[in-house]
């Protein structure tokens, strides 16, 4: 399976640590635990850094990242029924916390859970401490990303 990532560094294309989502959380984890945050299609990725980002804060030139997922590495579905009700509100410490606590037991390589910013679609966070991480998650393509500039208006 291919998932998408875009970075504001070349240097960053490569990094698979999680360690973005260390210092600052995400939706899916609190700071100190780690995630790897990526989209199941280049576009979602892009509205993903969209929404997070201050337009003034983008550099010029970004990164986006195909990244290669073992088809046989054991992902855990968010289910609808699982989410809940207000889950689409930044900062939701419900999920958050379910997040911490999958990324703990460590039993799968990541998470498939709906996007809040486009919810028809799906986003993958991975651990990276997920044992032998490395020989199931590895980049496979890097591009220049060039954004419409009507998007940064």
């Amino acid at each position: 399976m291919l998932v998408y990532r875009i970075v504001k560094l070349k240097t960053r294309t490569t990094d698979l640590s999680g360690m973005g989502a260390f210092l600052s959380g995400g939706r899916w984890n609190n700071e100190g635990t780690y995630a790897l945050y990526t989209s199941e299609n280049p576009s979602l990725a892009l509205l993903e850094i969209l929404v997070h980002t201050d337009l003034t804060e983008l550099p010029p030139r970004m990164f986006i990242i195909t990244v290669e997922i073992d088809e046989k590495a054991k992902m855990l579905e968010i289910k609808d029924d699982e989410l809940p009700k207000n889950w689409r509100i930044p900062e939701n410490m419900i999920l958050k916390e379910k997040g911490d606590q999958i990324f703990r037991e460590n039993k799968f390589l990541g998470i498939k859970c709906r996007s809040a910013v486009m919810p028809a679609e799906y986003n993958y966070i991975l651990n990276p401490h997920y044992p032998d991480f490395h020989k199931h998650v590895k980049v496979v393509k890097v591009e220049a990303l060039e954004v419409d500039d009507r998007l940064m208006k």
